[in-house]
């Protein structure tokens, strides 16, 4: 199995064969023969490797609207693919048999797909591009990066689907070879992200949401509203002013409905009316387009235009049901619409 580990960038050789892992905000410190927090890196004499290089634990062609994206190619498909661990192990994961597995005993239980062959099975699908998702893509740094540049040059688009917890390095190093990010606020509290994500300072997802905005990426917000965790007033507020603030009013943000799962499954599913209330939170903050997300039928999963009002994009679920966006532009009032639609 070691032949296929890939030594990791991002770290640092600390003494007594210690490694500390620069890939997400834990900045592990590894000691020899141990694993960090996700459990995908390991310290072998010294030196720290990816164990989940190329293990492909679930692949799939999908719809961008799944992310959800829907001001990115809306009605594209993309080669979506993922692997094994996170950094977050939140008790209601709806990917928890991927997120919680035993990495280093069940690895070799997955098969090896190269970058290279990952970009060929894109193209040979007539993808859009290929998205990282299922579990968090910062881990699996070292095979998205090395895809993404060859996805790019084969002409292929890149999104990330990620929770954000990312170092400002990793970005940094893959953001000229991804074009878009779609990233959860899960929250706005200490309290909430200790309880639910198990980390004690969030702010490092605020600041790479502004990061990838400077670097041009295209950028879409989820919020997963859960009951009596992330659907009071406070976080909606303080979630909705600070998209409009630092992210722009332009940003699209998600408000998705919550579905009991693992440790979770006492609640309730989110009901409909708070959704109606996080995304009425969003406009009175001057946010453009807010989305209700696993509301099948509901208008608010359509696309109208700020400055007009009228319908351009409608859904039902992840299928685009009409789009009338042409050249980013409102063919009613001409009104430029954020995004890239064509």
């Amino acid at each position: 199995m070691k032949k296929l580990y890939k030594e990791a960038m991002l770290y640092d050789k600390l003494d007594g064969n210690k490694c500390r892992c620069n890939i997400c905000e834990k900045r592990c410190v590894i000691q020899q023969g141990r694993s960090g927090y996700c459990k995908t890196r390991y310290n072998d004499g010294g030196k720290l490797y990816s164990v989940i290089y190329g293990r492909v634990a679930s692949q799939a062609i999908s719809p961008i609207e799944k992310k959800p994206m829907y001001h990115f190619y809306p009605g594209s498909l993309w080669l979506s693919t993922g692997s094994v661990g996170c950094n977050f192990y939140c008790p209601g994961c709806q990917n928890f048999d991927l997120t919680f597995v035993d990495v280093m005993k069940e690895i070799n239980n997955y098969p090896f797909i190269s970058p290279e062959k990952s970009v060929k099975i894109a193209l040979r699908e007539g993808c859009k591009g290929i998205s990282w998702t299922y579990n968090e893509p910062a881990l699996w740094f070292e095979y998205t990066l090395e895809t993404a540049k060859l996805a790019k040059k084969a002409g292929l688009l890149t999104n990330y689907v990620t929770n954000g917890y990312m170092t400002e390095e990793a970005l940094y190093m893959i953001a000229p070879c991804l074009d878009s990010f779609r990233v959860d606020i899960k929250g706005f509290s200490k309290k909430f992200y200790r309880e639910i994500c198990h980390v004690d300072d969030f702010t490092p997802v605020l600041s790479r949401v502004t990061e990838a905005k400077k670097y041009g990426i295209h950028v879409e917000i989820i919020t997963n509203v859960i009951p009596s965790y992330s659907d009071d007033d406070e976080q909606l507020e303080h979630i909705a002013s600070w998209i409009a603030d630092n992210a722009g009013r332009d940003t699209p943000w998600h408000v998705t409905r919550f579905y009991p799962h693992l440790k979770l499954s006492r609640l309730s599913p989110t009901p409909v009316k708070t959704l109606e209330k996080a995304r009425q939170i969003g406009l009175n903050n001057g946010l453009h387009y807010v989305y209700l997300g696993n509301v099948p039928g509901h208008a608010g999963e359509n696309t109208c235009c700020h400055a007009c009002g009228k319908l351009l994009i409608e859904r039902y679920g992840m299928q685009v049901c009409k789009n009338l966006v042409r050249e980013n532009k409102c063919p009613y009032c001409g009104n430029e619409i954020p995004g890239r639609f064509s």
